[in-house]
């Protein structure tokens, strides 16, 4: 996954509800793929967030519900100077059947994590993910 990711790296995209440029830095991959939350993923939300990395672009563009978190970590100073935001998202994927034909759309929501400095935004992780309880999406 991680090799997968680095193709993001220098790009940027913007999230259409606020206009805010986030941008893919260098540690986005090794955060993305390595990170404590990722490691701890297991089953269909592990697969999730493997997959949601196929669409960053997407996560970024439909991302809403903004708000800002002062940075808190000493580990964080310099590569979070102004702080945290974070955003929410969603996202679907399909659920194949026995012959290969898609059956249902799961819904996901997730936490976009993006460190703030004095050269912009960065998106850092995807967090929080969580299959809706709400009945699937049936394909058509």
């Amino acid at each position: 996954m991680e090799e997968y990711l680095k193709r993001y790296i220098g790009r940027t995209y913007v999230v259409e509800a606020y206009k805010d440029k986030i941008a893919i830095a260098g540690d986005f991959p090794d955060e993305y793929a390595e990170s404590k939350y990722t490691k701890s993923l297991r089953g269909a939300v592990a697969k999730a967030k493997a997959n949601a990395a196929q669409i960053i672009d997407e996560l970024i563009l439909y991302a809403d519900n903004r708000r800002w978190i002062e940075n808190q970590n000493e580990k964080h100073l310099k590569n979070a100077s102004q702080g945290w935001c974070r955003y929410d998202t969603l996202f679907v994927l399909p659920v194949k059947g026995s012959s290969e034909t898609v059956e249902r759309k799961n819904v996901y929501k997730a936490t976009l994590v993006v460190r703030k400095t004095e050269k912009g935004m960065f998106l850092y992780d995807i967090i929080n993910i969580k299959k809706e309880a709400s009945t699937p999406l049936e394909s058509k």
